[in-house]
């Protein structure tokens, strides 16, 4: 075969590859440090629009089946998480309810902040509740320690008052593109530990860890090391906390629904979730 004859055929390849990789469209490409990501259409079938839309648990739910029907609670000291999405919260009117604590959404990696933090963080407290802030990491966008220092200076830091549980890591289903952010079982784990250590080295304490079992073995693996850091925050929309994590013999807390409205138990008595508060 000639020269141009070897040219022409691999123009053509070329071409075809192109047109191949245009078709295939709706497969994300991965996201990177410094890239702006994009929602998957899983994602965008959830309500997430634009980065910093994801919440937690946010492929248990679809905005198109969404009911307000309640969901039996669970014994237990009844809470729940809020973020962008609820905006203004009837704080005084869950406390009547019930509802004993609450997380709060803070940061996204390391470019967002949700703008409706600071009412929904104070109103809760106002209103009586323990309180607490959540990080939704993105570990394949920058550094464990720069998205936990990120979160601390962002309101996701912990104080001895009583009144202010140890912030949260939000480690789940990447929104945005490959499931475990592209990164291996190791990496992950590294990550992982990267976000903890520096959490406790700015704060005092290790956060909370909120995930769902198969999304955690999948991605992060078997390691136990976890288990005996961070309290378990074990995200089953169902009957019962299920199978739980390696590293973990029970939970801490367990999301349960979202109906009508991100519903949560602490596994425990108030003096306990009280103790847990205070460090």
């Amino acid at each position: 075969m000639s020269r141009t004859t070897l040219a022409l055929a691999a123009s053509s390849f070329a071409a075809l590859a192109m047109t191949i990789t245009s078709a295939a469209g709706a497969a994300p490409a991965p996201t990177g440090e410094g890239e702006t990501p994009t929602p998957t259409d899983e994602a965008r079938s959830a309500g997430i629009e634009e980065p910093g839309d994801a919440a937690m648990g946010w492929k248990q739910r679809d905005v198109r089946t969404r009911t307000q029907a309640k969901a039996a609670a669970p014994s237990g000291v009844p809470g729940i998480d809020v973020s962008g999405w609820q905006g203004q919260v009837d704080w005084a009117g869950q406390y009547a309810d019930g509802k004993r604590f609450a997380y709060v959404k803070a940061t996204e990696g390391t470019n967002y902040t949700s703008d409706d933090f600071g009412h929904q963080y104070n109103g809760s407290y106002d209103a009586g509740m323990i309180r607490g802030a959540y990080h939704f990491a993105l570990p394949n966008a920058s550094s464990g320690a720069d998205q936990a220092n990120y979160f601390v200076d962002n309101g996701g830091g912990w104080s001895n008052d009583g009144k202010t549980l140890p912030g949260a890591l939000d480690m789940e289903w990447n929104p945005y593109g490959a499931t475990c952010f592209g990164k291996s079982q190791a990496q992950m784990q590294s990550w992982i530990s990267d976000f903890l250590e520096t959490y406790k080295s700015r704060t005092g304490r290790y956060p909370a860890i909120y995930t769902n079992t198969n999304w955690w073995n999948e991605c992060v693996g078997h390691d136990t090391s976890f288990g005996d850091k961070s309290p378990l925050w074990i995200a089953r929309y169902g009957d019962s906390a299920g199978t739980l994590p390696t590293g973990w013999g029970t939970h801490t807390f367990w999301q349960y629904t979202d109906k009508p409205i991100d519903q949560n138990v602490f596994n425990g008595t108030m003096d306990r979730l009280e103790v847990l508060a205070k460090g």
